[in-house]
């Protein structure tokens, strides 16, 4: 995530030549390509969440007990989902509304990641696209998104944490920072309040020396992403939205009325359907060629004294991410705990789910970094750390829109790391495609516009495979 293509390196860089080592065994072997998810089917696993977030994550409902009947079922109990659930019973309240999660609401990534939230999308987040009018557009629909979130806090009284103190980018090299710089210029007449920050203050606010500046968005923040599950599943739920948890979706019969089966032989059918399972959207056969699941990793220190946190520098609780192209990032709790994620990713053959066995030496480089921050911090060890898988796209474009033969079959992914606060507007943008608002978005660029096609299996590894270790070698040393 770095700002406009004078930088060089960024996720939309690393995941587009993700491709080049297998675009000529594309070409040749189109047949097996193509034959890849018949021939190597995906398995659905769902390891349970152990995040420090977790901790606070609402009791579990139990699951579907009996076939139900409902005009719009609901696959996923993250942000995405319980956002879209809500949003359908809010706006068209005589509808009923069925959300089923596999295992608990916030297990998969919602409960497991960076805790930042960011304006915009990542594809244009620091970037300079050439159009300053639309990003500005996709900015003020973002922020305003954080203030409907700071509204359902004040109504449902669930502490999220929300704190807008703005979101920091960090550069590591000079190069970056010539390019941040480029890109305040070229934004500055276009009313987006992006600062651009000299070493100095940057020191000032987080306390390391380690960066050579910084662009700040003062609109964005961080919160609590367990308290965020809780807070929505409360809305949801308060809006009328049955949630049944333990309840995992084995497969979907598409018609005029939908009809979804559990893994224990339980039926839902359904005028609509809604797919809210991001990384794990592949698995139910829809939509392989949009994105990747990468694991990312996260390890958070104990509670610090006044006296060590003091030490850091880290005057200001502004989450921050440096500018590599696999971004380290970090935040600071209200209970003064420091957690870093991110560092080097990993891509599991055939969009596997299942927990790295070398996360261990995942944790032990954001250990690393972390002390190369902050060498205060040197005699904290982590209290906990834990792994997730978010879905990346080829182009790091979102998409959201309608699908299947009849129209009814809804969907939202690619959100790239910028999905705590986006998932939660496609949240909403679901649930006017449900009611056949669609031309309320006609504006949007993502909508029905599915992310660049990403290969299936053995060259989708190997361009990845490729790619990360190019990008460890030279940013890695």
């Amino acid at each position: 995530m770095t700002p406009g293509d004078a930088s060089g390196n960024s996720r939309r860089s690393f995941l587009k030549k993700t491709t080049i080592a297998g675009a000529a065994g594309v070409a040749g072997a189109l047949g097996i390509n193509s034959a890849a998810p018949s021939v190597l089917p995906e398995k659905m696993v769902f390891e349970e969440n152990r995040s420090y977030w977790s901790r606070v994550l609402p009791p579990a409902n139990p699951p579907l007990a009996k076939d139900l009947d409902v005009d719009v079922a609901v696959i996923g109990g993250g942000f995405t989902g319980l956002s879209a659930a809500y949003y359908v019973k809010k706006t068209q309240p005589n509808r009923s509304v069925a959300l089923c999660e596999a295992r608990r609401c916030g297990n998969g990534a919602s409960g497991r990641n960076g805790a930042m939230m960011l304006n915009m999308t990542d594809d244009r987040f620091l970037q300079w696209n050439g159009d300053p009018e639309m990003d500005k557009r996709i900015y003020e629909l973002t922020s305003d998104n954080i203030r409907r979130l700071q509204a359902l806090f004040a109504e449902f009284g669930v502490d999220a944490e929300i704190e807008q103190n703005g979101a920091l980018q960090v550069f590591n090299t000079k190069r970056d920072l010539e390019a941040g710089r480029e890109f305040i210029e070229k934004i500055k007449p276009h009313g987006l309040p992006f600062e651009y920050w000299d070493r100095g203050k940057v020191r000032e606010s987080i306390g390391t020396t380690v960066y050579e500046g910084g662009l700040l968005d003062p609109g964005s923040g961080q919160l609590h992403p367990g308290k965020l599950v809780a807070l929505l599943k409360t809305a949801a739920t308060s809006a009328g939205a049955q949630i049944f948890e333990g309840t995992a979706i084995a497969g979907v019969e598409e018609g005029e009325s939908l009809r979804l089966t559990t893994g224990d032989g339980k039926t839902v059918r359904a005028k609509a359907l809604i797919l809210a399972t991001n990384a794990y959207t592949s698995k139910l056969g829809y939509l392989r060629r949009a994105v990747a699941p990468f694991f990312d990793f996260v390890g958070i220190t104990g509670p610090l004294s006044d006296a060590k946190l003091a030490a850091t520098g880290w005057k200001k609780r502004i989450p921050f991410n440096d500018s590599r192209t696999e971004v380290f990032y970090l935040g600071l709790t209200r209970d003064q705990r420091i957690h870093i994620g991110g560092g080097l990713a990993d891509y599991e053959f055939n969009n596997g789910l299942e927990n790295p066995g070398h996360a261990g030496r995942r944790y032990a480089q954001l250990r690393e970094e972390l002390i190369r921050i902050y060498p205060t911090l040197k005699e904290e060890p982590f209290e906990i750390c834990w792994s997730g898988a978010v879905d990346m796209s080829l182009d790091q474009t979102p998409s959201v829109g309608q699908i299947g033969k009849h129209g009814n079959v809804c969907y939202a992914l690619g959100f790239s790391g910028h999905g705590v606060n986006l998932t939660s507007v496609f949240g909403r943008i679901l649930a006017d495609l449900v009611a056949g608002r669609e031309q309320d978005w006609a504006w949007l660029p993502y909508l029905n516009r599915l992310p660049a096609y990403l290969p299936n299996e053995p060259f989708r590894w190997l361009g990845i495979r490729a790619a990360t270790e190019y990008y460890r070698l030279t940013e890695f040393k």
